[in-house]
């Protein structure tokens, strides 16, 4: 509505009969002030409909007690898992999460970098596009902490990932290890570095084991895109299909077994076994159990808490790097019993 004025602290302070201090005392430490008085400032906080400004009160305090958290995608659980980590490890230190999902699109994560700095967030933890490089260095200049996650920059500030190319090694290793001889490799967004580091593991254990593997391009990393490729690969003849699968995440793999599956065209395990990648909660409940790189999420989204606190606490500690191994969960859709 035009014309409405904002509620202040001192609107509050005259209505209720106090001082503008016992007002913030009410708000900021109750224990201190009688029950009689915070009865009286509470009734007029619900009578004006007074909303306290943080962004105000953060800039008195000197440090914000919100954490700005930056995802490439909230449509893949692997994401969510993330940000829960961050969110449980943020509770245990009485701080807040606003998190936002850039769609894997490079202009929205700079909005989001530079809409979170305007904010005065305590720091900004990130899995990037890969293409904010410049402006992430500013806003460390500029004195706002940024935690790189599924990044491995050490040289460029503090950072959490998983072992990308070990990922892909283990996935096809373990097909290779099945006595599979033509793999598939169904990839999207090869610019993404994660994708990247996969592509690039996939093809060091299928070199070391001396087998070709077949790059499948889809659209994009969606269980949707999945069900497109593998509704390709039931349209080839037996004889040009290949005899495993491994999927750069889990949502592509979920699409491909169901195209699979479909009328039972094709038998998983039993003529292409299938890898994915994130081991997302519901890889286990698909309609073949599915074998996949597990990452652990959780435990990164509190890391990279820990490592935006630590910047805070030593200003001038030398950038640190964490990186986890990912470990290969087998199910149903490789032959696991």
């Amino acid at each position: 509505m035009a014309g409405m004025r904002v509620v202040g602290m001192k609107d509050v302070a005259r209505h209720a009969g106090v001082s503008v201090g016992t007002v913030s005392n009410v708000l900021n430490r109750p224990a201190i002030v009688s029950p009689d008085r915070r009865e009286r400032v509470e009734a007029a906080i619900a009578e004006l409909g007074y909303v306290r400004n943080d962004a105000a009160r953060q800039l008195k305090l000197g440090r914000s007690s919100t954490v700005g958290a930056i995802v490439l995608d909230s449509g893949n659980p692997f994401y969510a898992q993330l940000v829960g980590g961050i969110e449980a490890a943020a509770e245990d230190s009485q701080l807040m999460v606003i998190a936002g999902s850039t769609g894997n699109r490079e202009q929205r994560e700079r909005l989001y970098l530079s809409l979170f700095e305007e904010q005065r967030v305590r720091g900004i933890l990130l899995a990037s596009t890969g293409s904010s490089a410049e402006l992430i260095e500013a806003i460390r200049g500029r004195g706002t902490p940024v935690v790189m996650v599924e990044s491995a920059q050490a040289e460029r500030g503090f950072s959490v990932s998983v072992d990308d190319i070990a990922g892909g090694e283990i996935a096809v290793q373990h097909l290779a290890g099945l006595g599979r001889r033509r793999i598939g490799v169904v990839a999207a967004r090869q610019d993404l570095r994660q994708v990247a580091d996969r592509l690039t593991g996939a093809r060091r254990a299928a070199e070391a084991a001396g087998i070709e593997i077949e790059v499948l391009e889809a659209e994009d990393l969606t269980v949707l895109a999945g069900r497109t490729v593998g509704e390709a690969i039931v349209a080839r003849s037996t004889a040009e299909r290949p005899d495993a699968v491994f999927c750069v995440n889990d949502l592509l793999a979920v699409g491909v077994l169901q195209a699979f599956a479909f009328r039972h065209q094709i038998a998983v395990p039993e003529e292409i076994a299938l890898v994915g990648y994130d081991d997302i909660a519901f890889a286990r409940s698909t309609v073949v159990p599915l074998t996949s790189v597990s990452q652990p999420a959780d435990l990164m989204g509190r890391t990279a808490l820990a490592l935006l606190e630590e910047q805070i606490a030593r200003p001038d500690a030398a950038p640190r790097h964490v990186s986890f191994m990912p470990t290969l969960v087998e199910r149903e859709s490789s032959g696991a019993r």
